[in-house]
C-alpha cells in the first residue's frame, strides 16, 4: 500500500516537474521577456549609479579579474570581461542569425532582400548624417556610427508585445533589416573602431580561424571542441589590435547550416539504435549497464539531425538573452546624471544627436528607402504589410540599446561624452519603445476591424 502510494505521488511529482521545466523553457524564448529583462537591468543600473551606493557601482566594474595558468596570466577589469569577453557569445549568436537568413530565410533570395536592405541601408545613413550634422567637431564626430544599429531582441520583443494582430510577414521584416544593421555595424566596429593590425596577432588568429575548419572538416559535431580553437582566434584578434567579439561573428558565419553527414542518414542510425535498446530491454530489462553503448548512438544521432547552426543557437539563446546582455546593460547603462554635464555644447550635442538620430532619423531613413526601392519597382511590399507597418518596423529600428551603447564604449575616450551618449542612447530607446506601441497599437487596432470585413465579404 505504501510502495503504491510512493510511486502515484512520485509520479505526480515527475510530471509537475516536467510540466514546469517545459513551461520554463516556453518562457525563456519569449522575446518579449528577454526584451523587459534587458529594459530591467538598464533600468537597475541607472538607478544605482545614480544612489547613494554609486561608488560601489563603479568598484564593482573596475574591479581586476585575473585568469591564468601559470605563469601565464591575463588581468583586466571586470568591465572588459564583459564588453570583450562576455559579448563575443552575443555576437556568436548574430553570426549564426546572419548565416541562417542567407542560407534560408529573408536574405536568402535576393529580390526577397531588396527591401530590408535598402531600408537597413537608409536606417544606417540618415541617423548617420544627422549626428555627424549636430557634431562635426574632432572628439564628437566619432560616435557617428551610435545611431546607426537596431537592437534585435528589444525591437523584436516590442513587435511580440503587440500580439497576433501584428502580420508575421512584419516580423519577419523587422528581423531581415535587424541583421542587416548588425552587420553594418560588425564592419563599422572592424573598419572603423579597431586599432592598427599587428600581424604576430593576426597569424594568432588565423590558426585559430584554421582549427575550426579542420575540426568541420573532419566532421566533429559537439560544440565544445570548437571552444579551444575559438579561444585562440579570440585571443589573436586581441592582440593583433581588432575588436575581439569579431571573433564570434566569424564562428558564427562558419557554423554548418546542414547536418553532418555520416556513415549513415542520422535518422537510420536512430532508429538502429532504439531498434537495439528495444531488444536488449526485453531480454535483460535489469541490464542497464548494456543499454549505454545504443544510448550513446541514439544521443549522437539525434544530435546530428539538427543542423549545428540551430543547434547551437538555440542552446546559446537562454544565456545570451538572459545572462550577457542584461549583465551587459547592468555593466554600461549606469550613466552617472552628476557626471554627464549638458551644460558643456559638446556634450548636449552629442546627446541630442545620437536622441533625434534614432527616435527621427531611423524611422525616415527605414520608410522612405523602402518606398523609393518600391517606387523604383526594385522590390514590393511583403504580403500583408502596409506602408503603416513599414513606419512601424522603422520607428523600432531607432531602439538602439546594446548595439549602440557598446559602439559608444568604443568611439569616446572622453567620459563626459561617453556618458551623454549612453544617455542619449538610453533616452531614444524609451522614446522609441513608446512610440513604437503607440503606433503599433493603432496598426493592431485597423488590423482587427479589417479582418472582419474580408471574412464577411
Amino acid at each position: 500500500m505504501a510502495g503504491r502510494l510512493y510511486r502515484r505521488t512520485s509520479a505526480r511529482a515527475r510530471l509537475a516537474t516536467e510540466r514546469a521545466f517545459h513551461a520554463a523553457e516556453r518562457f525563456l524564448h519569449i522575446e518579449a521577456v528577454s526584451g523587459l529583462v534587458l529594459l530591467a537591468a538598464a533600468a537597475i543600473a541607472l538607478i544605482w549609479a545614480n544612489s547613494p551606493y554609486a561608488q560601489s557601482y563603479h568598484d564593482l566594474w573596475h574591479a581586476p579579474l585575473s585568469i591564468g595558468i601559470g605563469g601565464f596570466v591575463v588581468s583586466h577589469s571586470l568591465h572588459f570581461w564583459v564588453n570583450d569577453a562576455l559579448m563575443t557569445l552575443f555576437f556568436l549568436v548574430v553570426g549564426m542569425e546572419i548565416r541562417r537568413e542567407i542560407h534560408e530565410g529573408a536574405l536568402s533570395k535576393l529580390r526577397a532582400a531588396v527591401l530590408p536592405m535598402a531600408a537597413a541601408a537608409g536606417g544606417v545613413a540618415l541617423p548617420a548624417l544627422i549626428y555627424v550634422a549636430l557634431n562635426p567637431a574632432p572628439g564628437q564626430i566619432e560616435g557617428w556610427a551610435v545611431p546607426t544599429a537596431t537592437d534585435i531582441a528589444f525591437a523584436v520583443g516590442v513587435l511580440a508585445l503587440l500580439g497576433r494582430s501584428i502580420p508575421p510577414n512584419l516580423r519577419v521584416f523587422l528581423l531581415a533589416l535587424a541583421i542587416i544593421d548588425d552587420i553594418a555595424a560588425i564592419l563599422i566596429i572592424a573598419l572603423f573602431y579597431s586599432g592598427g593590425i599587428d600581424p604576430a596577432g593576426l597569424l594568432v588568429g588565423l590558426a585559430g580561424l584554421a582549427l575550426v575548419v579542420a575540426l568541420q572538416m573532419a566532421g566533429i559535431g559537439s560544440a565544445w571542441a570548437y571552444v579551444l580553437p575559438g579561444a585562440v582566434l579570440w585571443i589573436g584578434l586581441l592582440q593583433a589590435g581588432a575588436h575581439p567579439t569579431l571573433a564570434g561573428v566569424m564562428l558564427g558565419m562558419l557554423t554548418p547550416v546542414l547536418p553532418a553527414r555520416g556513415r549513415e542518414p542520422a535518422l537510420n542510425a536512430a532508429m538502429r539504435a532504439l531498434d537495439e535498446i528495444r531488444a536488449k530491454a526485453a531480454r535483460s530489462p535489469e541490464a542497464a549497464a548494456s543499454l549505454l553503448p545504443p544510448l550513446r548512438r541514439l544521443a549522437l544521432a539525434q544530435r546530428e539531425m539538427t543542423p549545428p547552426v540551430t543547434r547551437v543557437q538555440m542552446l546559446l539563446h537562454p544565456y545570451v538573452a538572459y545572462g550577457v546582455m542584461p549583465v551587459f546593460a547592468l555593466a554600461n547603462a549606469g550613466v552617472s546624471l552628476d557626471g554627464v554635464d549638458l551644460g558643456r555644447a559638446d556634450a548636449f550635442a552629442v546627446m541630442a544627436g545620437v536622441v533625434l538620430a534614432l527616435v527621427v532619423g531611423k524611422p525616415l531613413g527605414v520608410f522612405a528607402a523602402s518606398w523609393l526601392v518600391v517606387r523604383a519597382g526594385w522590390g514590393s511590399l511583403p504580403p500583408g504589410v502596409t506602408w503603416g507597418g513599414v513606419l512601424l518596423v522603422g520607428l523600432l529600428a531607432g531602439i538602439g540599446f546594446t548595439m549602440s551603447i557598446f559602439i559608444a564604449t568604443l568611439a569616446f575616450a572622453d567620459p563626459a561624452l561617453l556618458g551623454a551618449a549612453k544617455l542619449g542612447v538610453l533616452v531614444a530607446s524609451l522614446t522609441a519603445v513608446g512610440l513604437g506601441l503607440g503606433w503599433g497599437l493603432v496598426q493592431a487596432r485597423r488590423a482587427r476591424a479589417v479582418a472582419p470585413v474580408s471574412a464577411s465579404a
